[in-house]
């Protein structure tokens, strides 16, 4: 029987594997449509499905490393790489957000100045509309999925295929406009483009901002360790917790506790209380959770 452990990799794989297959559809077919039907905008999807297939990719690797067990070198296992996968999918959403924004703007500046815009082909439209369903659904997929295992990595990488839906949007709409309101108006293609950029960047910067706040170890939220002291004081005789430190470690926690406990009690008695309190904790936030707990006698 395998443990948690194991099916969560499991699970992490499985839904990282079937994202990347249909990355690699999408990608292959939006090139295609790009070249043959003659458009920017449809390339530039293209590049950015690249972007999703190479993410997916980074999720594999890291996520095997970040469950190995904790070893010599690692004494709090090795969870901040999954967080490192993150911050990385992060800044790769981050950069193709720029690299759109800058490609349309480029266009923009061009139609100002009087170059005529490509019109794009049929085929260029109908990718754009395949890619807007098939992302869609595969960010709902992998969301809840992602959610299940809990899983930042996984989470960040359904993002990244919602931000691929909103571009295939934009794109979508260039294309048809440019299409049926006729070569004045071809300009829509990177209008739409730099519109669904700040989307994307926005979501890069809200992936990125909690990967940094755990890589410089900031403390869990008020809420969780509000939770971490109502637990500890639920056990008869255990009093005053302080010098409560937290931090998150990839998908799990690491809790340090001070307490006072009576001084005449033995000190298996005290070591019992304490195993207990750890039980109780490791039932609320995760059997992977670090928990130390320091012992003091009441004054």
């Amino acid at each position: 029987m395998e443990d948690k452990k194991t099916a969560r990799e499991r699970g992490i794989y499985k839904v990282t594997i079937i994202g990347s297959s249909v990355n690699f559809l999408l990608l292959v077919f939006k090139f295609v449509a790009g070249f043959m039907g003659h458009s920017a905008a449809m390339l530039a999807d293209a590049v950015h499905s690249l972007s999703d297939f190479v993410t997916d990719l980074v999720v594999i690797v890291f996520v095997r490393i970040s469950n190995k067990p904790q070893d010599k070198t690692h004494d709090y296992g090795h969870g901040k790489y999954e967080t490192l996968a993150t911050a990385i999918i992060g800044l790769l959403l981050l950069i193709v957000g720029f690299g759109i924004l800058w490609n349309g703007a480029s266009s923009i500046y061009a139609f100002i100045k009087g170059q005529q815009l490509e019109e794009p082909g049929m085929v260029a439209l109908i990718a754009a509309l395949v890619s807007i369903v098939a992302k869609e659904i595969l960010y709902q997929y992998t969301v809840i999925e992602g959610k299940k295992l809990d899983s930042q990595a996984v989470i960040a990488n359904a993002w990244h295929h919602r931000s691929d839906a909103l571009s295939s949007i934009g794109t979508a709409i260039g294309i048809g406009g440019a299409i049926l309101l006729g070569e004045n108006w071809r300009v829509l293609d990177p209008v739409a483009a730099v519109i669904v950029s700040f989307f994307i960047i926005k979501v890069a910067i809200q992936l990125l901002i909690p990967c940094v706040d755990e890589l410089l170890e900031k403390s869990l939220p008020d809420e969780v360790e509000k939770e971490i002291e109502q637990a500890l004081l639920s056990f008869p005789g255990v009093s005053e917790p302080h010098h409560l430190r937290t931090r998150r470690i990839g998908s799990y926690y690491a809790i340090e506790v001070h307490v006072r406990m009576d001084g005449n009690i033995t000190l298996e008695e005290a070591h019992a209380t304490a195993t207990a309190i750890e039980h109780r904790l490791k039932d609320i936030f995760g059997e992977g959770t670090l928990i130390n707990i320091h012992v003091e006698p009441k004054k």
